[in-house]
């Protein structure tokens, strides 16, 4: 089973890290197995999403179990406060050492940036904040007009519902396009693999 912890901080757009977690929970094979264990990780307990959604994360950082897929949503919270959070941004590289792949949603690709991590790699984010994720981080290469960039052990998103499509993305990647047409078709969520 691949475990897969989903970051959570205060002002964290919902669907950013309410739609991978969505997708990786209902993910099974051929006999109905799960494929995936998801849990959520943050920095304190009790965390208030955009909108003022109350959500309690599973696990602090410092007690965290084995991460092979680290997902980073973005939101208000990424892009305005996490961004400057020293100690977070210090967790991320570290759990870049031991993950398989660190994938960000949305403004998630800041967190990300701001550690280092996406230096001359080409990524991408939402589309509102390409030109100011361009200025301040002129070693990223961005992209736009694209749902997803894969760059092996780091995966960018663009906005909100891209964060869906990159992780039937990676089922697809890991499992096969059939497991991935079934997880979509679970959620009735139309995509093209």
């Amino acid at each position: 089973m691949i475990d897969v912890g989903i970051l959570l901080f205060d002002e964290v757009e919902v669907l950013d890290f309410a739609g991978p977690f969505e997708v990786f929970s209902i993910t099974t094979n051929e006999k109905e197995q799960k494929l995936f264990n998801v849990f959520t990780i943050a920095e304190k307990r009790q965390i208030y999403a955009r909108n003022g959604l109350e959500v309690n994360a599973k696990y602090l950082l410092d007690n965290i179990p084995n991460i092979d897929i680290l997902v980073i949503p973005g939101g208000h919270g990424a892009e305005m406060i996490e961004l400057y959070n020293t100690k977070l941004l210090q967790w991320v590289k570290e759990q870049y050492k031991t993950t398989k792949i660190i994938f960000s949603v949305c403004t998630g690709a800041f967190i990300l940036a701001e550690a280092g991590l996406l230096d001359r790699l080409n990524a991408t984010t939402h589309w509102m904040d390409m030109e100011r994720l361009a200025k301040d981080y002129p070693k990223v290469h961005v992209i736009k007009n694209v749902r997803y960039v894969d760059e092996n052990k780091i995966i960018t998103s663009a906005g909100i519902s891209s964060g869906i499509h990159t992780s039937l993305y990676l089922v697809a990647k890991m499992f096969g396009r059939g497991i991935a047409l079934k997880t979509a078709k679970r959620m009735e969520f139309d995509t093209v693999l």
